[in-house]
């Protein structure tokens, strides 16, 4: 029998994520997604939100906690996992539905990702170079490159 395990999300981020490592020193940051579905009854637009548990390992998490902040818009993809545990205070079976993610994707503008903290690599029109020349890491003015 065949299987296939993979989810793709789009929504906005819960909570600002945080950076951990585990004691074999891998990095893992969980986030919280809220995923919006708009859909239609008896001609009233109505909006439903499931929040989903997203966990990232290795370097993606910590990409996902120097970068991500809370109410940012993201693309998710992963894979579905169950956990299950025994709860030590009523002793029941618990058990919870999450999302590893495995690749993730900034959704918003440079000047979104400015304006919630995030890296500002903007150039300003004053610090670009004129449109008639290549960057100044391609060549100096003592290399005879013609461009």
């Amino acid at each position: 029998m065949a299987n296939f395990n993979k989810v793709i999300l789009i929504g906005n981020i819960t909570r600002d994520p945080e950076l951990k490592y585990t004691p074999k020193g891998n990095a893992v940051t969980e986030i919280g997604l809220a995923v919006n579905r708009t859909y239609t009854i008896d001609g009233e637009k109505r909006e439903e939100t499931t929040f989903v548990d997203v966990t990232f390992w290795g370097r993606t998490a910590e990409v996902a906690s120097e970068y991500l902040k809370k109410g940012r818009p993201l693309f998710v993809e992963g894979r579905l996992q169950l956990d299950s545990w025994e709860d030590k205070q009523t002793g029941q079976k618990r058990s919870r539905l999450r999302v590893i993610g495995e690749t993730l994707q900034f959704l918003d503008s440079r000047e979104g990702r400015e304006a919630s903290g995030g890296p500002q690599k903007r150039r300003t029109p004053e610090s670009a170079p004129p449109p008639s020349e290549p960057p100044g890491d391609l060549h100096s003015d003592d290399d005879n490159i013609p461009f």
